[in-house]
């Protein structure tokens, strides 16, 4: 299914691309072509003497999150023969390699190896070019024929040239020499004619029969711990184990027969999706996740605002302009979003031989329309300040990131990555783990920020089908809801009585740290076992409610209010409840701080996120 799909989104592409004529900013390659990235173009004459060498790698600047520009260097992509998969062999690509092949020369230090390269290079370019009327395919074999290797390093930029890919081009043409109409029917020829050399059988993906192909090319772009720079596969047998039908190992992929033309497809569709510049790619704990439909549909752009939202107010008020059309059950207005398209969605992860796939789902593009707008609405909570720095529409990857530790991707749990992302995808119930990751991570971090406590909120109102409101809930009579708008209460006393001056108050208003509050040293305790708690924290809280009144920030009343509802504390709380706790108490503070118009800001290591 994820092969057929792939090959589906190659056909699209191609579709396209033929229907506006080849101006599509990104051209997808034909079959027997490839999108590689080539650094240098070797300028000859008629005669294949070397004239020139041209840099084509492109100068790009970005600038950082602290407004610094950065300068950086980007590959230049262009579409060439298909490379063979060649892993430790010697193994040419035709018309373009790295300088080890074209020029048989590089600074790896294996002379012996670099010589064989070169003349593998040579020989395949004179068994396709030889007889071939074409002056410019004339002009290379004429090269590779009086070519010194020796000479390579007197070229210009050998030193950033050594070891790159390069390309021939005639003086003063604009067109590389493999781009020749002459030349590219002459390697698909070949190409074919190889590839007629493999067994037929019936491709899995068609249903045709076909000759199969042997190996897969690699997909590269799986980002992650122990992925490999040249790429992996899906497909590939190379253990014993793996065999069965009397198709062993050296027949490489025949025990999972696909076209060698529906290969190419779906690996070139997945290449695309994972390029540097594609839009359709995101990064889910350690999940790259690629996403398409079956026809071109503005949901693309919605699913990555899904993950990352941005934090730009255009991304935020389109992302609400829309969740707020399907909430109200209304039909989707723009013509280009049809919502019976068929929507996929792949997270992949580099494993030690292959790519594994960490999870697959096909929707169709209404229904996962409700599925995200459900998401958002069961995680929606209300924000501490209109001022407030994290968007309105925390992304998938933003609450993962507020699971882990340290704030750090590398911290997330790639199982809790996964099983997270489907459930928003799929609708069914959010991982029981990101409410305990999430528990656990506000009693090392002392810190109830938004995201968290939107998680917390989603997964009580999915997961255990609780009504939790936006904000304070005066008729929540639940003791552990209580119980957390009662330690807000007095950790709110604790403050106001530590406001000697007009300049702590100030310093409170920016987030600054006043004093150790009773939330550092107790809120651990206090949420699982309140009974060993809260007599002491009320035995101590008096004489600070005391001294608050003196401000008027507080009313011992409040407390009484509370706790009137309390018939005794409990001596543990469920996880469910502990959830319930942290509500309550970011719901009471919150309260606060609407009040008095006092903001404050929990600072972490990687970046400030309000209280």
């Amino acid at each position: 299914m994820i092969l057929q799909a792939l090959k589906g989104y190659y056909d699209r592409l191609f579709s396209d691309q033929k229907r506006k004529n080849g101006t599509s900013k990104k051209e997808i390659s034909a079959f027997g072509f490839s999108r590689n990235p080539i650094h240098f173009a070797l300028i000859i004459d008629t005669n294949g003497k070397l004239l020139d060498v041209h840099d084509l790698r492109e100068p790009h600047e970005t600038k950082t999150k602290s407004g610094k520009v950065k300068k950086t260097i980007d590959d230049k992509e262009l579409i060439v023969p298909l490379p063979v998969k060649r892993a430790p062999n010697i193994a040419p690509s035709f018309l373009w390699d790295n300088t080890g092949y074209v020029l048989g020369a590089d600074l790896k230090g294996k002379p012996a190896r670099t010589a064989n390269q070169f003349d593998a290079f040579k020989k395949l370019c004179h068994e396709i070019g030889d007889g071939l009327d074409d002056e410019g395919m004339q002009a290379v074999l004429k090269f590779l024929d009086n070519w010194d290797p020796s000479k390579a390093r007197e070229q210009k930029l050998w030193d950033e040239m050594s070891g790159k890919n390069v390309v021939f081009k005639l003086d003063k043409e604009l067109q590389y020499i493999h781009e020749r109409p002459t030349i590219k029917s002459a390697w698909l020829e070949y190409h074919r004619n190889q590839l007629e050399k493999n067994i037929e059988g019936i491709c899995i993906i068609t249903g045709e029969k076909s000759h199969i192909a042997k190996l897969h090319s690699s997909i590269k772009g799986v980002r992650g711990r122990g992925a490999k720079s040249s790429g992996a596969s899906i497909v590939a047998f190379n253990l014993d184990s793996f065999c069965s039908y009397g198709k062993d190992e050296k027949q490489q992929s025949y025990n999972a027969p696909v076209s060698n033309r529906a290969a190419f497809e779906y690996v070139t569709a997945l290449n695309y999706l994972l390029s540097k510049d594609s839009r359709q790619k995101v990064k889910i704990g350690d999940a790259t996740t690629v996403f398409w439909a079956e026809r071109d549909t503005s949901m693309e752009t919605i699913f990555k605002r899904t993950v990352e939202p941005g934090e730009d107010a255009d991304a935020q008020r389109k992302l609400h302009v829309f969740l707020e059309t399907v909430r109200k059950g209304k039909k989707l207005s723009k013509p280009e979003i049809d919502e019976e398209v068929k929507f996929f969605i792949l997270g992949l992860s580099p494993n030690a031989s292959r790519i594994s796939i960490r999870f697959w789902y096909q929707t169709t593009v209404g229904e996962l329309s409700r599925k995200i707008e459900k998401h958002f609405s069961d995680i929606e909570i209300e924000q501490q300040s209109e001022k407030y720095i994290e968007p309105k529409y925390p992304g998938i990857s933003r609450l993962l990131l507020a699971t882990a530790v340290q704030w750090k991707y590398n911290n997330i749990n790639p199982k809790l990555a996964g099983a997270f992302a489907y459930s928003v995808i799929s609708g069914t119930k959010y991982p029981q783990t990101m409410l305990s990751s999430v528990i656990n991570r506000i009693r090392a971090d002392h810190s109830i920020n938004y995201p968290r406590a939107s998680i917390i909120k989603g997964v009580l109102t999915r997961n255990f089908k609780l009504e939790v409101l936006m904000s304070l809930d005066k008729e929540n009579k639940n003791v552990a809801y209580l119980l957390g708008r009662l330690f807000a209460i007095l950790e709110k006393a604790q403050k106001d009585a530590q406001k000697d001056t007009q300049k702590d108050a100030q310093k409170e208003a920016f987030g600054q740290d006043i004093g150790a509050t009773i939330k550092k040293g107790f809120y651990s305790s206090a949420s699982a076992t309140p009974r060993q708690v809260f007599p002491q924290l009320l035995r101590l809280a008096q004489h600070h409610i005391d001294k608050a009144k003196k401000y008027g920030y507080i009313d011992d009343m409040l407390i009484e209010e509370v706790i009137q509802d309390i018939q005794e504390f409990p001596a543990h709380l469920s996880l469910q409840d502990q959830g319930l706790f942290a509500i309550g108490f970011y719901h009471q503070r919150n309260d606060f701080f609407k009040k008095k118009g006092v903001v404050s800001i929990d600072k972490t290591k990687e970046s400030s996120t309000q209280e």
